[in-house]
């Protein structure tokens, strides 16, 4: 079945599990949703990803709060002000996360894709979009020998003046980075950007920070008034790009 349940630290959380129609067994990759939730749009974007040969796990982060159909939005993302006013009562749940949460929902995520049939042994990438992106890079820092690979595209809050801050996870990481960052993202904005840059090169990583011109936040989420098809098609190929490096080269 394409939704699965997983043990996590305070319950249950379902995941969409997308596989390679390919023989054999397959890496793994840790999908971090947006802070809309697992819906349709996650779903066809892990499916994508698999089909490059891949398994893909896409957890309900929002676990604590309920499942995935109950917090759904109700109205379509795309007609105006609809993905605004879904964002007014979705954000305090977002904001709820700090980086103890983070990390032990974290270790239960990737923990439950190794144990997965039909993952290949050895190490996994993390990818993440919008919040999910503080997911992947905070996964880097606490499981460097298991992440071999973090993106996060169009990421929020990735640096902060908290000493938690998500970016200081880097220190500690061994993994090929992406960043595809939204324009004139005020939860990225420039400062922020140059910032993640500097973590990046202090810890010697390997990494690509850009900035996609034009692209707002959200740019991948094709069911909202935000995407940007040239934009998420640019990241489809830096991550398959990125996958490839790292989990078959």
């Amino acid at each position: 079945m394409p939704y699965i349940d997983l043990a996590v630290p305070d319950g249950t959380a379902e995941a969409y599990l997308a596989r390679s129609d390919a023989d054999g067994d397959h890496p793994g990759v840790l999908f971090f949703i947006d802070a809309i939730g697992l819906r349709p749009r996650i779903e066809e974007m892990a499916d994508r990803i698999a089909d490059w040969g891949y398994v893909v796990l896409a957890p309900n982060l929002f676990y604590r709060s309920g499942r995935a159909a109950d917090l759904a939005p109700q109205g379509d993302l795309r007609e105006p002000g609809e993905r605004e006013k879904f964002f007014a009562t979705v954000m305090p749940r977002v904001r709820a996360f700090d980086g103890p949460m983070m990390r032990a929902d974290n270790a239960a995520y990737l923990a439950a894709l190794t144990d997965l049939e039909g993952v290949a042994p050895g190490p996994v990438a993390v990818t993440g979009y919008c919040m999910g992106a503080r997911f992947a890079v905070r996964a880097a820092g606490a499981h460097p020998d298991l992440v071999a690979a973090a993106a996060g595209f169009h990421g929020g809050g990735l640096v902060t003046d908290d000493p938690e801050s998500p970016h200081l996870a880097l220190a500690d990481a061994s993994a090929e980075l992406v960043f595809g960052h939204a324009d004139n993202d005020g939860s990225m904005p420039p400062e922020a950007i140059a910032t993640l840059g500097e973590a990046i090169a202090a810890a010697g990583l390997t990494a690509k920070n850009e900035v996609y011109a034009g692209a707002p936040h959200g740019y991948t989420m094709a069911d909202t008034s935000m995407y940007d098809e040239a934009a998420a098609e640019r990241m489809f190929t830096e991550l398959q790009g990125l996958l490839r490096r790292t989990l078959r080269g």
